[in-house]
């Protein structure tokens, strides 16, 4: 057994009415057979018992809840603070419908892992924290949303560097365009080009920001570095 007043809650569960598990979290090394055994042998005990918050055996306590036609439950040892005991229960009675839609066997069921974590974080921190409902929801979203997030990031990342460059390089075939123009349309088909407009730059881009036509590699060259003195 544990020492003094320490909360040891042994097993947080969801069972049917006749002790079936749906979802039940061990807080301590037990097995199966030993934790099924527990939960079994609840529905027993409870019989005409319905107005209590916990009923006894020689070696545990149950603190419990009736959820429709379930049972919300709480295995600990005797030592345990009921007080303490019974708001953890509050708090996982508060969380569960969160997660469940249809208070029901197959509802459950349908929600075992999440209801799994919620347990979790109401249990690691309830007692220390006070946890309310909506922190439970929140990490457990945080935890469940980091990965999307992360990838939401990257992508918004990478989305806003595409548009970067391609602004950067309307900038820098309209620079072209205009010098082109300036230059007294750079020799016939580069005129032609340029009296289209902001229309053939829009067609540039498009095409990956190639240069405009009849743009040669060493104009090129000598437009990037007038450039860099803009």
């Amino acid at each position: 057994g544990g020492g003094g007043g320490a909360m040891v809650v042994l097993s947080a569960a969801v069972v049917t009415k006749t002790g079936k598990a749906l979802v039940a979290r061990q807080f301590v090394q037990m097995t199966r057979v030993r934790i099924e055994g527990l939960l079994a042998a609840f529905p027993k005990l409870v019989t005409g018992a319905r107005q209590h918050t916990y009923v006894e055996t020689e070696n545990v306590r149950y603190v419990y809840q009736p959820m429709e036609q379930l049972y919300l439950l709480l295995v600990t040892n005797k030592q345990s603070n009921i007080l303490e005991d019974l708001e953890t229960l509050r708090l996982l009675s508060k969380v569960i419908p969160d997660y469940v839609d249809v208070l029901d066997e197959e509802g459950v069921s349908e929600a075992a892992f999440d209801l799994i974590f919620a347990f979790d974080e109401v249990l690691a921190l309830g007692l220390k924290e006070h946890t309310n409902v909506q922190q439970v929801g929140v990490n457990l979203a945080m935890e469940s949303h980091e990965e999307k997030l992360h990838k939401m990031i990257i992508q918004s990342k990478i989305n806003e560097t595409k548009d970067h460059m391609k602004k950067k390089a309307m900038e820098i075939d309209k620079i072209k365009l205009e010098r082109k123009i300036e230059a007294g349309g750079g020799g016939g088909g580069g005129g032609a080009g340029a009296e289209k407009g902001s229309q053939g730059l829009a067609e540039f881009v498009d095409g990956l920001g190639l240069a405009p036509a009849g743009a040669s590699d060493e104009e090129l060259d000598v437009d990037e570095e007038a450039l860099a003195y803009l």
